[in-house]
């Protein structure tokens, strides 16, 4: 929405100048104030989440002292949020201050979830041996519920918001939750399917290393 009221802007200041003496106004308006500041808390929130992806990454890699990790944590990170943007363009298409506030809010939530899981399928694999399915079914078993339980809290906390009348507060509870649910989904479905896939495409190659150095010249 902001988009089309600065481009009505621009228009009413292009014929302003074209056709009468005016050469400088000052429009006002509350949507006009709003508009303006949408747009730089959306920009504020690119680059806020940017620099905020790459702490988290190197933060991880430093905590779970493996770069592959790292990396793979950035990916159930990146996408419930990219796919929650998805939906608020197709059911509602305005990105205003409460979904660019509540992107960085729900960052840090999605990246809880993550750091656990990972942190259990590490030790399972590190301390305990485990192979990597085991790994996967361990970090189930001791973080799957507690998991689920705090999305389900969050969730329902959040939608309180969304029965409000003030847009602001309902669009920022619709989005929380959309997103909180999303990362819940794909930390349980998508992120072991990946850890496994990496797993089998490791083992791969040192089977292939193996094979290598053990034939005869």
């Amino acid at each position: 929405m902001h988009i089309f009221i600065q481009a009505l802007e621009k228009d009413i200041a292009e014929w302003l100048e074209t056709n009468t003496d005016i050469t400088e106004f000052y429009a006002a308006s509350p949507n006009i104030m709003f508009s303006h500041i949408g747009e730089r808390n959306v920009m504020s929130m690119v680059s806020g989440v940017s620099y905020a992806l790459i702490l988290i990454c190197i933060i991880m890699v430093i905590v779970l002292r493996s770069v592959k990790l790292g990396l793979v944590s950035l990916i159930p990170n990146l996408i419930p949020i990219g796919a929650a943007f998805g939906l608020w363009g197709i059911f509602n298409g305005n990105v205003g201050i409460s979904v660019g506030t509540a992107t960085g809010m729900v960052l840090g939530i999605v990246v809880d979830d993550t750091v656990h899981f990972l942190s259990k399928y590490r030790r399972a694999r590190r301390e305990k041996g485990y192979t990597s399915e085991q790994a996967v079914q361990y970090a189930f078993a001791t973080v799957g519920t507690a998991l689920w339980v705090t999305t389900f809290v969050l969730v329902a906390g959040f939608m309180v918001l969304a029965l409000s009348n003030f847009n602001m507060n309902a669009h920022m509870g619709i989005f929380t939750a959309t997103t909180i649910t999303l990362a819940l989904i794909f930390d349980f479905i998508a992120l072991p399917a990946i850890l496994l896939k990496l797993e089998e495409k490791t083992a791969g190659k040192q089977g292939t290393e193996n094979i290598l150095t053990s034939t005869p010249n």
